[in-house]
């Protein structure tokens, strides 16, 4: 299984830590979140990603090869950010090697989860799924929503109306965790063009009736580490092991 892990924001969020490097190389406990992704991702046998960069590029590019990962990394460069569905639609070709069918997964770099990642790629291959969505049933401001049979039927961002892209009688609102797993075949699928969230691909697929399942991940820990208060709070957690990944 192949992976990519989205690194190319800007990481306003975590100011004044991202004033002089990439999100990717802010450090908890001395390791970089990139490393903790990449280590995360190496237990579970993956040993080919890719990476978008963009701000403090080449910083992050030198990052990498002057480190050891015991894995074969790529570096897909972004001259304008293209958001998560272009930056993934850009490093396509890097899934498709040699016409393979083999599902990958997309990890952020600033998340940090014991989400059981072979369990959902299991679930997404036992049920022939497009893409596979770890969600939470936690407080978010912008919620997607999945029916019954835990399929895309829309999203809701703060107070406004939900956006419904297909029927649904009982909408369950579940707050994205920045992990997915997804079928190389949705690459022709993906007519979007430039910069775009891949969440605006996952809609309109799912308004056509591809699956875009959510995988529920309640049982796991789950941490955004965009801000500076959480990477100290994530940092405090894991010494004390509060937290499990």
């Amino acid at each position: 299984m192949r992976a990519m892990i989205l690194a190319a924001g800007l990481g306003t969020r975590l100011r004044p830590l991202t004033d002089n490097r990439p999100k990717a190389l802010v450090e908890i406990n001395g390791r970089t979140l990139l490393e903790i992704v990449l280590a995360r991702l190496r237990g579970f046998g993956i040993r080919d990603v890719i990476i978008n960069v963009h701000h403090f590029a080449d910083m992050l590019a030198a990052y990498v090869k002057s480190h050891d990962f015991g894995m074969r990394i790529e570096i897909s460069r972004e001259e304008e950010l293209l958001d998560t569905g272009g930056g993934l639609k850009r490093a396509s070709h890097f899934f498709l090697e040699q016409g393979s069918d083999e599902p990958f997964l997309v990890h952020n770099v600033d998340v940090l989860s014991s989400i059981d990642l072979p369990r959902m790629a299991q679930f997404h291959r036992d049920r022939g799924a497009l893409a596979t969505i770890a969600v939470q049933q936690r407080e978010s401001s912008r919620q997607l929503l999945f029916d019954d049979q835990l399929q895309l039927c829309g999203r809701k961002s703060g107070g406004s109306q939900p956006e419904m892209v297909r029927p649904c009688s009982n909408p369950q609102p579940f707050a994205f965790c920045g992990i997915h797993v997804i079928s190389p075949r949705i690459f022709p699928l993906m007519n979007e063009e430039g910069a775009f969230p891949i969440v605006t691909s996952y809609l309109r697929l799912a308004q056509t009736s591809e699956k875009i399942l959510a995988f529920r991940a309640d049982e796991f820990d789950w941490r955004d580490l965009g801000k500076p208060e959480s990477i100290e709070q994530t940092a405090n957690e894991l010494m004390r092991g509060a937290l499990r990944q």
